[in-house]
């Protein structure tokens, strides 16, 4: 059964729980009226809370970067901005979630790039292209972690002995998840190629490495940090074009493989997304609040502590970004053989 027709029978019992909770979709008040394109708008919104939909789980990275800003947007809005988890399928669950609402602006989709890749990896037949953009808070260094007892001291090292024949593990979260996406890069430019041990997130996969169960993953700065400076883990190399200010012993891959120059920089990001359809002056409102959010002091102290690279894009610069960022990962993953 293709992971599509999974989505669609989690998503009935995902609705339902999430409709029973938060009594969200009975709305107090119409929705916001679409205005036809290049007429003045103006809009009474919001009128009632706002949803927002996360795409992984409780005090993971993305809901890590979502709750504090909605709580700050909220307070630029004048209305509660309700987040809640809804995890499943690589995101698609709650992206899928989102798109079944009314393209009114109270159910944003508060997510990470897994969307960009949904139909070229047939999890999805929706992308970020079937939404519209709010505010693109920023993407992330990511680098090759490996226990401290590991005997590999490189990613030439790992790449080499699987060259050579060596069953090399890589702890991943399954397809179109960040460890399978870097591996597929890593394939693309090295040939070598991992047995894939899937686990329920970057968290559990990190165990893994750290007890031993695998030889390495993939890890964000802000989720592995902690682990490097206490030097449970040990960071091969990032996938940066800059050295990361608090791992500046960590060389960067290109200094290992120069082909991956063409990839980067790359990463996971992070953003704010509603419907397609969505009346431009409510994606104003809400990109307005999410902006002034974003810009307040204490939100660049959380993104600071995670290592987030900011951006704060909205419009034609957020969607050059997203456009540009699934053209360069869907390149890499087609020469890697991971997609056709």
């Amino acid at each position: 059964m293709k992971l599509k027709k999974v989505v669609t029978m989690i998503l009935a019992v995902s609705m339902a729980a999430s409709l029973a909770a938060c009594g969200s979709s009975s709305k107090e008040t119409a929705s916001a009226p679409t205005k036809d394109a290049g007429a003045e708008s103006s809009v009474n919104f919001p009128t009632q809370n706002v949803n927002g939909i996360v795409q992984w789980g409780e005090g993971g990275g993305t809901d890590s970067l979502m709750r504090p800003l909605a709580t700050l947007a909220q307070d630029k809005l004048g209305k509660s901005i309700v987040v809640q988890n809804m995890t499943g399928g690589t995101g698609s669950i709650a992206t899928q979630y989102v798109y079944d609402q009314d393209a009114d602006g109270y159910n944003l989709l508060m997510g990470a790039e897994n969307p960009s890749l949904y139909d070229a990896l047939d999890i999805l037949d929706l992308t970020y292209e079937n939404f519209e953009c709010v505010f693109l808070i920023g993407d992330e260094t990511t680098g090759v972690a490996v226990g401290k007892d590991s005997p590999y001291e490189s990613l030439t090292d790992i790449c080499e002995a699987a060259l050579a024949g060596e069953e090399i593990t890589l702890a991943t979260t399954g397809t179109g998840g960040l460890p399978w996406e870097v591996a597929s890069l890593i394939t693309a430019e090295t040939g070598a190629t991992f047995t894939q041990i899937q686990y329920d997130s970057d968290a559990s996969a990190r165990v893994a490495v750290l007890g031993g169960e695998c030889d390495f993953t993939i890890c964000k700065v802000q989720s592995c940090l902690e682990e490097y400076k206490a030097g449970d883990l040990k960071l091969l190399c990032m996938l940066a074009t800059e050295t990361v200010e608090q791992m500046p012993d960590v060389p960067l891959i290109a200094e290992e493989y120069p082909g991956f120059a063409d990839y980067l920089p790359w990463g996971p990001f992070y953003g704010v997304f509603v419907k397609e359809g969505t009346d431009p002056a409510v994606i104003s409102v809400l990109s307005d609040a999410f902006k002034a959010a974003y810009e307040d002091a204490s939100y660049q102290e959380v993104l600071a502590n995670y290592n987030i690279n900011p951006m704060g894009y909205t419009g034609d610069e957020a969607k050059a970004y997203l456009d540009s960022w699934r053209e360069n990962t869907i390149s890499a993953l087609t020469k890697a053989g991971a997609i056709e």
